[in-house]
């Protein structure tokens, strides 16, 4: 045997009984507070915006008066008519001139106000970030309580791509001015509309 082998043998008698795999995590559930209110509170909290209670069926008339100067909408639900289709197989610099973006969210998460999108809903990724306002729509029932649930997601080991999202894009390095819309989306509004 040379010295190699006897060294490599010597480690593997010698090894650790093996441990468990990862620990289970708690949920950390809450129950106190609704998960509306709290979604809504740290939505704000991070500047975006809940919008008035509407139906799918107002959503377009919504959008036209919420942002009158739009001329190019791309929607990726088909609650919304966009003025300009949404072409997954286009490169997304041609987003760049997109004023409105609609997209619907998986769900959302009340601890921080945030919604998850993926390839899935988002179709071109680019549309989340190139738009200068994001209005997404989210079903008040799909609201999870907190990130150890959002985590636990089936669709987080199957996603090519996910992110989730927390209000505009936002700044405050020049003079500790915030600065929204700096780096992406200008402002963001989530409209609670049921799955239909």
């Amino acid at each position: 045997m040379s010295s190699r082998d006897a060294i490599l043998a010597a480690v593997r008698a010698n090894q650790p009984a093996p441990a468990p795999a990862i620990p289970a995590i708690p949920l950390f559930e809450r129950t106190s507070r609704s998960f509306l209110d709290e979604f809504r509170e740290n939505l704000t909290s991070m500047g975006g915006k809940l919008a008035p209670a509407l139906d799918a069926g107002g959503l377009d008339a919504w959008l036209r008066a919420q942002f009158p100067d739009a001329a190019v909408i791309c929607s990726a639900t088909p609650e919304v008519r966009g003025t300009r289709p949404l072409d997954s197989g286009a490169p997304p610099a041609e987003l760049a001139d997109v004023d409105v973006g609609v997209v619907r969210a998986a769900f959302g998460v009340a601890e921080t106000g945030s919604v998850w999108l993926s390839e899935k809903e988002l179709q071109v990724n680019a549309l989340a970030y190139l738009a200068q306002h994001l209005v997404i729509l989210l079903d008040p029932t799909r609201i999870v309580g907190n990130l150890h649930q959002a985590y636990r997601d089936p669709r987080f080991n199957t996603a090519r791509y996910a992110v989730l999202v927390t209000g505009p894009s936002a700044t405050a390095d020049i003079e500790g001015v915030l600065i929204h819309g700096a780096q992406g989306v200008r402002s963001l509004t989530v409209a609670m509309i049921p799955l239909g």
